[in-house]
């Protein structure tokens, strides 16, 4: 079986490349490692690619890329996804240090990118706005969640980390609670992209840059049920949900199959469930209106 072991960079296409560059810049606090006609490759302060800004007529997030072992053999790969039923092409020198990568399609449509090389990826400017961690994780709707998670689940060797109802589900591909998360709703979409902060004291500041820069606190700060994140949510300047968390659960022990204790857990050991009725969360306010895809289940 393939296994992807983390969350490498999202796709995003804006058609207003320069308001997004602007945003991800000095908001989320990624930086310009490399530009070019239509597209734009955002690192982190870490030096690792995040985000790929592509222009392009509509927002979406058609693509995610994921890292896999460093000795697979891509064309061993290929063959696997292709016994499966599944078309996979195989790339050279698509990113800086990536000289082969394998992009297939999902059963829904979007595009997954698997590669081995971790070469950092210096920003050309120093990186200001919040500097976060990493890209943490990506929610998507899909018709059928699942469906959507068995596919995930059996291609690409994610594992299920909880469920809400039979309408949410997050998934795991390394030790963090959740790198995917699948949503019922119409059509594979956007749900929310979310960046990992360092603590309580970057939250503080998040909150207070957004603030500065009129950006609603759509919810939070709030703590989770599944996953129990420290979470806030706001738009980008498309209209995208952005979460920027910290504090997540962590299973570092896949054979053990909990989550690493925690004083704030209520169920002890903390292992994978369905999540059902409300509250789920352990504290905070319900999102507002404008959190459209909360308001209605709130997580």
């Amino acid at each position: 079986m393939i296994k992807a072991r983390r969350i490498r960079h999202a796709t995003i296409t804006t058609a207003d490349l320069e308001r997004q560059i602007d945003y991800f810049q000095s908001v989320v606090g990624l930086g310009v490692a490399q530009r070019e006609a239509g597209r734009v490759l955002m690192s982190s302060d870490s030096e690792q690619l995040s985000v790929v800004l592509v222009q392009a007529g509509q927002a979406s997030v058609p693509k995610l890329a994921f890292e896999v072992a460093p000795n697979v053999d891509f064309v061993a790969m290929q063959r696997e996804l292709s016994d499966k039923g599944l078309k996979a092409e195989l790339r050279s020198d698509d990113l800086p240090g990536v000289p082969q990568s394998l992009v297939m399609t999902d059963h829904e449509g979007m595009q997954v990118e698997l590669m081995a090389n971790g070469k950092t990826l210096p920003s050309k400017a120093p990186v200001a706005g919040l500097a976060v961690n990493k890209l943490g994780h990506v929610a998507m709707y899909t018709s059928d969640p699942q469906a959507t998670s068995k596919f995930y689940g059996e291609v690409l060797g994610f594992r299920v980390s909880d469920w809400i109802e039979e309408n949410f589900v997050f998934m795991r591909c390394g030790f963090d609670h959740h790198t995917l998360n699948f949503a019922r709703g119409d059509g594979r979409r956007l749900h929310h992209i979310a960046f990992e902060l360092r603590d309580a004291a970057h939250m503080h500041q998040a909150c207070d840059l957004l603030g500065r820069k009129r950006i609603e606190l759509l919810w939070g700060p709030v703590r989770h049920g599944p996953g129990h994140n420290v979470a806030i949510y706001h738009r980008n300047p498309d209209g995208q949900l952005v979460e920027l968390f910290f504090d997540m659960d962590r299973m570092a022990d896949e054979e053990l199959g909990y989550y690493e204790p925690r004083p704030w857990h209520r169920d002890r050991p903390q292992v994978p469930k369905v999540w059902r009725g409300l509250p789920r969360d352990i504290w905070g306010q319900a999102p507002s209106p404008g959190c459209h895809e909360f308001a209605r289940k709130p997580q």
